[in-house]
Parts: structure tokens; sequence; C-alpha cells
């Protein structure tokens, strides 16, 4: 039996499951249920600020300085994974790493022109002062939005896909371990 240790602490692993529920939830009500969509955003957006400034001051799985490595390193390690030698890191590995700093200025991104379409569009939020701004505007910040809005759904699905490339390369239950907080030191944690 391996030795498990806590690798993610409690604000990283309700961050994770509270914005996995507002993505879906923002994506999921578009145009449909505008209060829905608009509250979920802004929840997001809210997450975005606390992982930002956890990731710089948080415990050392969840700094930055922990998970962001070089380039070199990364593609390093993809080559690794596509011959599936990668090597295990109890924290984020160098792929998982990149992902998380992608999806969360994606996610950025995504919000701050829904906010901008929001504001020209119903002259409500923080930019409701570009009510004023002409139709062009309005369906150029749609377009934007949409555009970051479905290159985040990708990005969702190849983290999904990492992560479950990961966990049966080494044997271990990522998606568990983010619900629990703990790895196995070993690897060999598949039912941790």
């Amino acid at each position: 039996m391996s030795t498990e240790v806590r690798v993610w602490d409690p604000l990283v692993r309700i961050f994770h499951w509270t914005l996995v529920v507002s993505f879906i939830a923002t994506y999921l009500s578009g145009d449909e249920i505008e209060w829905l969509h608009t509250n979920a955003g802004y929840i997001i957006l809210g997450l975005l600020c606390i992982r930002i400034v956890w990731g710089i001051i948080g415990s050392q799985y969840a700094r930055f300085s922990d998970f962001v490595y070089s380039p070199a390193i990364v593609k390093a390690y993809l080559k690794d994974l596509f011959k599936l030698q990668a090597t295990r890191y109890l924290g984020h590995n160098p792929a998982g790493g990149y992902m998380v700093v992608t999806m969360m200025i994606l996610l950025l991104l995504t919000t701050l022109s829904g906010m901008t379409l929001y504001g020209i569009d119903e002259g409500e939020g923080p930019f409701s002062n570009l009510h004023t701004a002409s139709h062009f505007w309005e369906e150029v910040f749609e377009e934007i939005h949409e555009f970051f809005s479905n290159l985040t759904l990708l990005m969702v699905f190849i983290h999904i896909l990492g992560v479950m490339l990961s966990s049966a390369l080494h044997n271990e239950n990522l998606t568990r371990a983010m619900a629990s907080g703990k790895k196995s030191v070993s690897g060999n944690g598949g039912d941790e």
C-alpha cells in the first residue's frame, strides 16, 4: 500500500469544481437563460481573481511557480507522453500547468468579452456605458465572446483527455485526487 500526501488544498479543489459547474451553466444557458448566464459568468470572473492571487501566495502545489515550466520542458514532456514514457509529477505536470494557465486566460477573455457585450447589448454591468456603441461593435464582441467560449470548450475536452491519459499512464485516479486532495506518493494509486 502506498503513502498518500495532500496535494490539492481545499481552495484549489473548490475553485476547480465550482469552475466546472459555472462553465457548464454559462455554456449551456447562452442566450436562453440570461440571468443564469450572466451570474455564472461573474462567478467565473471572481473565481479567476481568487485563483490568480492563490497562484502567487497559496500552498506549494497551487503556486504558479510549482507548475509553470519552460517551453522546452513542456515540449520534452509532451514527446515523452506520446511515447507513453512521461515522468509522473506529484502536482501538475508541465503540460497540465500550461493547460491551467491557458484555460485561465481563455476564461478571462471569455468573461471580459461577455461583460463588454452585456454592456453594449443590455446597458448593464460594469461596461454599461458602452450601451451607446453601434450595432457593429455588438456583433464584433458577440463573435469574440463566442470564439473564446468555444475555444475554452475545446481546451476543456483536451484537458479531460490529458487527465485520462495521465491517469492511465501512471495508474492513478486524477479526478478522485482533485476531489479528495490526496495523491499516492508512488503513483500506484488507481483506487485512491
